[in-house]
């Protein structure tokens, strides 16, 4: 015999999944403004990658808005993270600029890759479930790649110790990504 009765049914796993999911992918895109942010405030207006970086942001603010209209509709909380994310995505980006244009764009591939193997994999888990929220990330992991893909175009590889580097901020991006889901 089980506990629940059939008035009060036991709530799907897919809908916490969509819920966790929905949480991490507006925390991500809340990040990644940031992170822009933070390469603009140092690069200024000037720099020739200042017009591919700000054309990128508002890709990444449109893409956060829109989470942040599925959030509401949903009754989803954001991250309690995001004051941290707000400043941990500044931080980064204005490191990585000061280091330089390269470093910034190290930054963004690093970003831009793991977040294409987290959006695959959410669409994977999420199959046919979620529609609206399948579409909205195949939409923006179409323009995540074209992130990447550019900032490879514009030099990250030469970045100093490129290897190092990129490493260390995909593993900072995963932890983020852990984190975000959860709390």
């Amino acid at each position: 015999m089980t506990d629940r009765s059939p008035d009060f049914p036991r709530p799907s796993a897919r809908a916490v999944d969509s819920a966790s999911m929905l949480r991490v992918d507006q925390a991500g895109e809340y990040g990644a403004v940031r992170i822009y942010a933070g390469q603009l405030a140092v690069m200024g207006d000037r720099h020739p990658l200042s017009r591919s970086i700000a054309a990128m942001a508002q890709q990444e603010e449109r893409h956060r808005l829109h989470f942040d209209a599925m959030l509401k509709a949903r009754g989803v909380r954001p991250t309690l993270l995001q004051p941290l994310w707000h400043v941990a995505g500044f931080a980064l980006g204005a490191v990585t600029a000061a280091i330089g244009p390269e470093a910034a764009m190290a930054c963004t591939a690093a970003i831009e890759t793991e977040i294409d193997r987290h959006y695959a994999e959410q669409r994977e888990e999420l199959g046919n479930d979620d529609p609206e929220l399948s579409a909205a990330i195949a939409d923006f992991q179409a323009e995540e790649v074209e992130h990447r893909d550019t900032a490879l175009a514009k030099g990250a590889e030469n970045a100093p110790a490129y290897p190092l580097l990129a490493g260390a901020i995909r593993l900072g991006c995963r932890a983020a990504i852990a984190l975000s889901k959860r709390i």
